[in-house]
């Protein structure tokens, strides 16, 4: 395994800003919207499938903005479009407590969506990717701390929706992240380049860390060995064939994260009959779950062959989901939190390290905006088939089912995703 970079890596500092505005985004929007939806739904008294649109809404403007985005990273760097995007992304937050429409609550809902893109892990991820390279899954997976530990901010979320009310927590919250996220974001510079140094810390008379070649049978390299890093365009990428699985496992990988993201804690309140206080402690389990997760992809992220640990990952998914939707006991929610949680941890960072490991970095935020089109369609039917199939069937039962079966099919696919091989040289 090659060793660590040096301490005074600026990598690790911009790490570190990452994973905070990581820890914001994932506390404020990721892991507590379905605190919101269940809030104004009962309010508002809208149909499950109504308060879903919000989130499909999301889902489609990440599918369009997704290209653009990657193709503006690239070429324009990353620091402008993270700091107004949490701005974006705070102004939505402020606008959701004025919420008195369906109308309004969409528009909230968008503006969160384009300012966690521009703003969020997408962005944050191609930064990360242009600084590391033989840890890039560590370094993917410390980001990823950040998401997991925003989690456990979700009982606060729920104890000032309680007192306050959802409007005061949404405006204080949207206030917050502008101010923050301004801060934060001047530390992040998109290339090693940017601020004199090299990828990995590399000392400059030595060239960039450049381990083994690519094996000709497309298997990843022996653990603790990096391959030799390809240098695919966007074109040359969306020929290959795990370009198109890879974004095929994440989509189906989604339809599970997102359903249960927006309508976890309704089926818990509504078709388990646990108090809602109740349901914000499975959720934090299911974020201590999920940190344990992401701790172990720090540690080890780079030393399994990340097809294997995908594909496991999403049959846990597929367990997880079950222990909810079958749920009788509180035993059950606890081992859907586990389940769950570890997968969703483990799983993300590695999926955008295979991307990296497989293309390169040549192109990588197009690369990763093309993926986000297809992933997309993960992130919108997800909460969607869920919300129908409740409002047609009563309960959340049969969504949920056949989005566990459906997950299935993305441990096939993360299993077949090879790496490309020959890749392309740099010329």
């Amino acid at each position: 395994m090659a060793p660590l970079p040096p301490r005074s890596f600026y990598g690790w500092r911009l790490l570190a800003a990452a994973g905070a505005i990581q820890l914001m985004l994932g506390a404020l929007l990721t892991q507590s919207f379905g605190l919101y939806v269940a809030a104004i739904g009962q309010e508002m008294g809208w149909s499950k499938a109504t308060l879903a649109g919000a989130a499909a809404l999301q889902s489609v403007e990440s599918a369009l903005i997704g290209p653009v985005l990657g193709w503006l990273l690239d070429r324009l760097g990353t620091q402008v479009a993270i700091r107004w995007g949490l701005v974006t992304f705070g102004a939505g937050l402020m606008l959701m407590s004025q919420v008195d429409s369906v109308g309004l609550f969409y528009l909230a809902a968008v503006l969160m969506a384009v300012g966690a893109s521009l703003g969020g892990y997408f962005a944050l991820s191609v930064t990360i990717v242009h600084w590391f390279q033989a840890h890039r899954a560590r370094a993917l997976s410390a980001l990823s701390v950040g998401l997991a530990c925003g989690g456990l901010v979700v009982p606060v979320i729920a104890a000032s929706m309680q007192r306050y009310g959802w409007r005061a927590t949404a405006l204080v919250s949207g206030a917050f992240v502008i101010v923050a996220g301004w801060g934060l974001a001047r530390v992040i510079h998109g290339r090693p380049e940017d601020v004199g140094e090299r990828v990995d810390g590399a000392p400059p008379a030595l060239p960039a860390p450049a381990p083994a070649a690519v094996s000709a049978t497309g298997d990843a390299p022996p653990p603790g060995r990096a391959a030799a890093e390809p240098a695919f365009t966007a074109a040359q990428a969306l020929r290959t064939r795990a370009f198109w699985l890879l974004a095929m496992g994440h989509g189906l990988a989604l339809l599970v994260v997102t359903a249960v993201n927006v309508h976890a804690v309704s089926h818990m309140t509504q078709g388990v009959g646990i108090s809602v206080t109740d349901a914000g402690w499975i959720i934090t389990l299911m974020t201590v779950a999920q940190l344990g997760g992401v701790l172990f992809g720090v540690a080890a992220g780079d030393r399994f062959d990340k097809r294997h640990v995908t594909a496991a990952c999403m049959f846990a998914h597929a367990a997880g989901l079950l222990c909810l939707t079958w749920s009788t006991q509180m035993g059950h929610l606890v081992a859907f939190a586990l389940l769950h949680g570890v997968a969703w941890g483990l799983r993300g960072p590695l999926m955008q390290a295979m991307r990296a490991d497989y293309f390169g970095r040549r192109a990588i935020g197009a690369i990763f905006g093309l993926s986000a089109t297809i992933v997309a369609v993960g992130q919108i039917c997800g909460p969607m088939m869920a919300g129908v199939m409740a409002d047609l069937t009563g309960d959340y039962r049969v969504g949920f089912t056949v989005i566990a079966i459906l997950a299935l099919a993305g441990s096939w696919a993360f299993l077949q995703a090879r790496r490309p091989a020959p890749g392309p040289g740099p010329g």
